[in-house]
């Protein structure tokens, strides 16, 4: 038996029927698109995925962290190894004279941003519409009409070699859709974390969710995507580069550039993972040859690739 049969074994007798062998992950990505993990972990708690990923640095076996599937492209081929899937969704409000909510990092972002509307709570409203989970919001500093997770994040509970520790934001390293975390520069994974609101009232909030509710149905196109595909260059957007590139509603097997928002990749229905990094590479190509500008993914390229 190989080493990662035997670790299989061991988390099986550890986490039972949370264990599932050579399962699609299409349908726990916000494109629907990918192919199978070799080994597929559920977990539900902080505390579960802390004990899942601790036994996996021990084993030092290939993983990959598995939140909203958003920002992600996973390959036809899919991914070797261990995928653990986060559903750790604990949620607690402190509501005083200075609000804050406590939530485990499987949370989904827009999820939490609702939540507080009825509570009155503000500061998460630039969240409602965005897809993924608080884990992966951390991790990159998502962000959406002017407000981004750093503002909002008070510290992070970590995982790191050492244990369990309490990150202030000041450690995270953010910039614009980075941190310490996706630049690699430590191993480290969220646990959880304590995000700071504002007091305000029951129909303030809701107003401003369904403000910005609008504002994303009139520029984004609906429909199973990635999200934003390339980071925007300095002083630019790549949206405008990709649609002065003439590239708007361009097609490649049934992956397609939106026509309404050129950094917006659409799967319209059974897509290939591998036509849409064609689209990538024909956009990163046209802009680089038409502006001499380089976009860079804003998305991470997971599982096996050919190239």
């Amino acid at each position: 038996m190989t080493d990662t049969g035997r670790l299989v074994d061991a988390l099986a007798t550890r986490f039972n029927d949370k264990v599932r062998e050579n399962i699609p992950l299409a349908p726990y990505t916000s494109a629907r698109i990918g192919g199978p993990a070799d080994v597929l972990i559920t977990v539900d708690s902080a505390d579960e995925l802390s004990q899942v990923i601790s036994v996996l640095w021990e084993a030092n076996a290939d993983y990959f962290l598995l939140g909203g599937g958003s920002n992600v492209l996973i390959s036809d081929k899919g991914v070797r190894g261990i995928t653990v899937l986060n559903h750790a969704k604990t949620v607690r409000f402190e509501i005083n004279d200075q609000p804050r909510v406590w939530a485990e990092s499987g949370v989904v972002l827009s999820n939490l941003a609702n939540r507080c509307a009825p509570k009155g709570l503000s500061g998460l409203e630039w969240a409602a519409t965005v897809p993924g989970t608080v884990g992966g919001a951390i991790y990159g500093n998502a962000g959406a009409f002017g407000g981004d997770i750093a503002g909002n994040l008070i510290w992070a509970e970590m995982l790191t070699m050492s244990g369990r520790e309490k990150w202030p934001v000041e450690k995270m390293g953010y910039g614009y859709r980075t941190s310490i975390l996706k630049r690699r520069e430590i191993k480290a994974i969220v646990l959880s974390c304590e995000l700071t609101l504002k007091n305000a009232t029951k129909e303030e909030v809701p107003v401003k969710i369904e403000g910005f509710v609008k504002q994303r149905k009139t520029t984004q196109p609906p429909g199973a995507s990635m999200g934003s595909m390339f980071k925007n260059p300095t002083g630019d957007f790549a949206g405008r580069l990709i649609e002065a590139a003439g590239l708007k509603g361009a097609r490649i097997g049934k992956a397609e550039i939106s026509p309404l928002h050129g950094n917006f990749f659409i799967n319209p229905g059974k897509t290939q993972a591998s036509d849409i990094r064609a689209l990538i590479e024909l956009a990163r190509k046209t802009v680089k040859d038409k502006f001499g500008i380089e976009l860079e993914l804003e998305i991470e390229l997971i599982g096996e690739w050919d190239v």
